[in-house]
């Protein structure tokens, strides 16, 4: 596949307002049977490095690219590898597969997860490889970069359909996800063991985060709260933004190791911060739909809005936000991540990755 374009995008600046609003929306999955998992040699976790602040870069300077992949892929969520100019590993989620992406070449090509994989999240782990919730093998799946070899980490049998949406490393290097049926759980790589939790209010638990300072932290968007994980012993201590029944559904850290929610049924994004356990709101401009958040090494905070088909970025010091339309109608992205630079989606809408370059 090739490149579709690069595009320079017009700007649309307004100031932040605090607001309360409700509804509600969901997804769902097919569920499959597990296959057999083999325990994956565990790696040390590194914490993310300390570095003096960059200067942000202007909103003005902000472009997109898209990627075309396979027709039918219906990718869901994006991770970038590390390196500058490196792969970008996709959830192809309607082609049981894994997808990767060249972006100097505009190449993509995939991997085969097994008969009835409906991979939905994706991330790099610690060992540099893609890690993958997917809801239609129920299991957590490893992939080696080098061999590409596949190796899934079922759930336990009891455990019934979990609906698994994302994954998170934390500073030790044990694997949590979420299940929007209402659980959460954890993938031990070394000894290949997986334990499941039950989440508080049941269905609902969707994205996740580890934080700096190694907390980890997950949204409930049936549940509309944010759950912290005690990583010792499993439990869970509720979080409650200001506005009730919001449809938290992504959260990310900044480097202070405060969380950033994408409160889907409000169209707002909030702001909680665990040393002085408060919360603050903003209503994102127009009728918005706050889908995902990722915040990049500038503390600047990235959403997807389904409601302007856009790109949105908010800066916590001016309190304003600059939204920056998607190159093509009903992209419908569902995940953010990053590296320094770049900010990726998967437009899944329309069968394409999206990149902001931002410096």
């Amino acid at each position: 596949m090739t490149r579709r374009s690069l595009f320079g995008v017009g700007l649309a600046c307004v100031s932040a307002h605090l607001i309360a609003a409700c509804g509600g929306e969901s997804e769902t999955l097919i569920e499959a049977d597990p296959g057999t998992a083999a325990p994956t040699p565990a790696a040390a976790a590194t914490p993310l490095p300390t570095t003096e602040p960059l200067q942000a870069p202007a909103a003005e300077d902000v472009t997109l690219q898209e990627f075309s992949v396979p027709n039918g892929a219906h990718p869901h969520d994006v991770a970038p590898a590390a390196e500058a100019d490196g792969i970008v590993w996709y959830t192809a989620q309607h082609q049981e597969a894994l997808g990767i992406l060249d972006p100097t070449t505009g190449q993509t090509r995939h991997i085969h997860l097994g008969s009835g994989a409906r991979p939905h999240g994706v991330i790099v782990g610690p060992d540099n490889a893609p890690w993958i919730t997917d809801g239609g093998l129920n299991a957590i799946v490893h992939v080696d970069p080098s061999t590409e070899a596949v190796t899934p980490f079922p759930l336990p049998e009891d455990t019934g359909y979990a609906n698994l949406n994302t994954a998170a490393f934390d500073l030790q290097g044990i694997c949590w996800f979420t299940g929007q049926s209402g659980i959460y759980g954890r993938v031990d790589p070394q000894s290949g063991e997986v334990t499941v939790y039950n989440a508080p209010r049941g269905r609902g638990p969707y994205g996740i985060c580890t934080t700096p300072d190694g907390n980890v932290y997950y949204a409930s968007l049936a549940g509309s709260y944010v759950g912290h994980i005690d990583t010792a012993t499993g439990t869970v201590t509720e979080l409650n933004p200001p506005t009730a029944s919001q449809g938290a559904r992504r959260v990310w850290s900044d480097s202070q190791s405060r969380i950033w929610v994408a409160e889907w049924n409000s169209g707002q994004v909030s702001l909680y911060d665990p040393a002085s356990q408060s919360w603050r709101e903003w209503q994102l401009p127009g009728t918005a739909r706050t889908y995902a958040v990722y915040v990049d090494e500038h503390d600047l905070v990235w959403l997807t809005d389904f409601g302007a088909n856009a790109l949105v970025r908010f800066d916590p010091t001016s309190e304003s936000f600059t939204a920056y339309p998607w190159p093509s109608p009903g992209a419908a992205v569902r995940q953010l991540l990053g590296r320094p630079g770049e900010v990726w989606g998967a437009e899944s809408g329309v069968d394409a990755l999206v990149v902001a370059r931002t410096g």
